[in-house]
């Protein structure tokens, strides 16, 4: 992460106004994979709370070791305390809060073992996406693809990290969108977050251009309806999660547990 990417966390620590949150769309997805939980908390604010933090936690706005409290939070957001305590049960049964029974919550630690369950269960799933839509390629899937990886060109550009991570997302959302399996992406984002803390860590310029390279290649075998080197570019994309790992717990080791 670069000086200029640390002092934009800084900066944030203010807090987005929950409005920016909405109820719907890619980012409450993991909210809703939550089974009873889940379904208690849709469409509530403790909903838009959970989609909020989890954000901040992720993007190390919150970072692993930071001791918060459910006043703190709901004053940041602006809602009571009662949707915030929902969203830290929520979050901590994801694994990024642990919740200490009269003492403080804190953001939980990088689990490096997490980091290596979630790559293997992304991959398990997305080579199986890409295969499927590499078999059969629309003529318009090229087209929405290469204006997705457009789009990641200008945010790398800008050097903004947050929507950058955000269009690597819709990136592997569209896939699975195409593919007529979208729950098996909402099934990934529910276990994807401690892989997420780690990529976020190492998106910089040069991280982000070349997650760039790996779509455009993926891109291509798709458009061709080459199902080999389309499995074969999204293995060695996903594969990279590796070597960010060694390099993250190599570049900040407190964060790890």
């Amino acid at each position: 992460m670069t000086k200029k990417d640390q002092n934009s966390v800084e900066d944030s620590k203010r807090g987005k106004p929950l409005a920016a949150y909405p109820s719907h769309g890619p980012e409450m997805e993991s909210a809703r994979a939550g089974g009873k939980v889940g379904e208690a908390l849709e469409g509530t604010i403790a909903f838009r709370v959970v989609g909020a933090l989890r954000d901040d936690i992720v993007s190390m706005v919150l970072k692993p070791g930071d001791v918060i409290s459910e006043s703190d939070i709901a004053a940041r957001y602006g809602v009571s305390r009662q949707p915030v305590r929902e969203a830290f049960i929520r979050l901590a049964q994801q694994g990024l809060l642990l919740i200490r029974p009269k003492r403080a919550t804190v953001v939980k630690k990088i689990s490096p073992d997490g980091v290596r369950q979630s790559r293997f269960i992304r991959e398990s799933i997305e080579v199986e996406i890409i295969r499927r839509v590499a078999t059969e390629p629309g003529p318009e899937i090229g087209q929405i693809l290469d204006d997705l990886i457009a789009d990641q060109e200008a945010a790398s550009s800008a050097n903004d990290s947050r929507r950058f991570h955000k269009l690597d997302e819709l990136f592997h959302r569209t896939l699975a969108r195409l593919a007529g399996v979208e729950y098996a992406w909402q099934l990934i984002d529910d276990h994807k977050m401690q892989l997420d803390r780690v990529r976020y860590l190492t998106l910089g310029v040069s991280s982000s251009q070349r997650a760039i390279a790996e779509h455009k290649q993926i891109v291509k075998a798709v458009s061709q309806g080459d199902v080999v080197a389309a499995e074969a570019a999204m293995r060695a994309h996903l594969a990279r999660a590796e070597v960010l790992l060694s390099q993250t717990i190599e570049d900040f080791p407190d964060y790890f547990e």
